[in-house]
């Protein structure tokens, strides 16, 4: 691997790609660091600090830690990954997108148009909705943003602040297209992927009091992230046969082509780590809804809501097992959205494929519906272990280790939490392919045998 990444800097134009890459991530790192006007980092600072509001964890995560320090990158570029995924589960709906979306190179160049336009809006909407929610917040009565209102005086900082949040989303964005068009990777995901690791020496911090409780995270980490690479590069590959055909050549020459075997790979997580941001982002809003009126004077109503409020806390059970339940639900939805839009069946049919034994058409798509359901199964059990993981660990090192670094259950209990491994590994992963391609078109042996 080492001598890898020694021939890949001796190339000069890998190199040059290394480098802006480097270069442009950093960037972002460094924008992330410059305030917003009208924030008091002493109560956003005492806020994080607690460490218990799941919605604010969750949202953080989602930034890359921008939001722990409300700076320009507030937001991240989740805008941007949420008008992807809306996009995504339109093209199937609407006949526009989904002829767009077969057009090639140039249909691909207009959804992503449209996946910008759409960033905008969502990031306003986002900026307002995490604006309120962290005006609400704070510690001894301090209001992490003193001057956020819609009326009179707070209205211009308030303006200030959600262009401000929302400038700095597209800025991330276009960084991320820069990275992608000019260095090696996917911008966007690696962008999200600094963030996650920026976070690593923050936990180790809190762990470096209890090195017993740091070696054993280390371990679990380090099983985690073998199991995701085992999960995520596994694959079902069913057998094609392409039949002979004769074609005319120039000079009216005839020539028979085709006649080879091949396969379909079919993954077994198709969806990635999608299905772990529906479910996380429908189970956090009983409980932050239910949060607004626990105080409330009407005694039926509290009473409701401290209810509601308590089943889908965090620390509970079953908050922890209906997230396991959505997650398999929602491994199944996506991948069958994904799979729809593949059309492998029609596919294969134009080109001249065949699965040996199936007939061509209907047939076809129902082996390939009955395998991909099979093979899911896997997959869908496996995002739901990793979704409950925190908590298990959470629960074993609070019982283990009692009171000693406080309650440790759920987001926290991981040096990385489980869905920022699942990127980080998909990130390295892909990454690690691109920079392969690279050096096996030069005649160099890369690191993936």
């Amino acid at each position: 691997m080492l001598e890898a990444v020694r021939n890949a800097f001796r190339l000069p134009d890998l190199r040059q790609k290394l480098l802006i890459t480097f270069g442009l991530l950093t960037l972002y790192r460094l924008a992330a660091n410059i305030p917003l006007p009208g924030v008091d980092q002493e109560a956003l600072a005492a806020l994080f600090s607690q460490n218990d509001n799941i919605l604010l964890n969750l949202l953080n995560f989602f930034s890359g830690g921008g939001l722990s320090r409300m700076g320009v990158m507030a937001l991240g570029v989740y805008p941007y990954i949420t008008a992807s995924i809306i996009l995504q589960l339109l093209i199937p709906i609407i006949p526009a997108l989904e002829a767009l979306s077969k057009e090639g190179e140039q249909g691909r160049s207009r959804l992503n148009q449209y996946t910008l336009w759409l960033t905008i809006p969502l990031a306003v909407l986002q900026a307002i909705a995490q604006g309120t929610l962290l005006a609400a917040q704070g510690t001894g009565g301090a209001s992490v943003l003193p001057s956020w209102g819609f009326t009179g005086g707070d209205l211009l900082p308030t303006l200030t602040l959600i262009i401000g949040m929302t400038a700095g989303t597209m800025l991330g964005v276009w960084l991320g297209q820069l990275i992608t068009e000019q260095g090696v990777g996917n911008g966007v995901s690696l962008i999200i992927f600094a963030g996650i690791v920026s976070s690593v020496p923050t936990q180790l911090q809190l762990l470096s009091n209890n090195i017993a409780m740091l070696v054993i995270f280390a371990i679990i980490t380090v099983l985690t992230v073998i199991l995701i690479v085992w999960i995520q590069e596994g694959q079902r590959r069913i057998p094609v046969q392409y039949g002979k055909r004769v074609r005319t050549m120039r000079g009216n020459r005839m020539m028979m082509v085709g006649g080879q075997s091949t396969y379909v790979p079919l993954r077994v997580n198709t969806a990635g780590m999608i299905p772990l941001i529906f479910a996380q982002s429908l189970l956090i809003l009983p409980s932050t809804l239910a949060s607004y009126f626990v105080a409330s004077d009407v005694t039926w109503i509290s009473a409701i809501a401290n209810a509601i409020y308590t089943f889908f806390n965090p620390n509970a059970w079953a908050y922890w097992l209906f997230y396991f339940l959505l997650t398999v639900i929602f491994t199944y939805f996506y991948t069958d959205v994904l799979f729809r839009q593949q059309n492998l069946a029609d596919t294969l049919q134009k080109q001249g494929g065949f699965i040996p034994g199936i007939r061509p058409g209907p047939r076809t798509e129902s082996y390939l519906n009955g395998v991909l359901q099979r093979i899911t199964l896997v997959g869908a059990l496996f995002l739901g272990f990793i979704a409950v993981l925190p908590f298990v660990v959470g629960t074993l090192a609070d019982t283990i280790f009692g009171s000693s670094l406080g309650q440790i259950t759920g987001y926290n209990s991981l040096i990385i939490s489980s869905s920022g491994l699942l990127i980080v590994v998909g990130v390295v992963l892909d990454t690690m392919k691109q920079i392969e391609a690279q050096l096996t078109m030069r005649n160099y042996e890369g690191f993936i045998r």
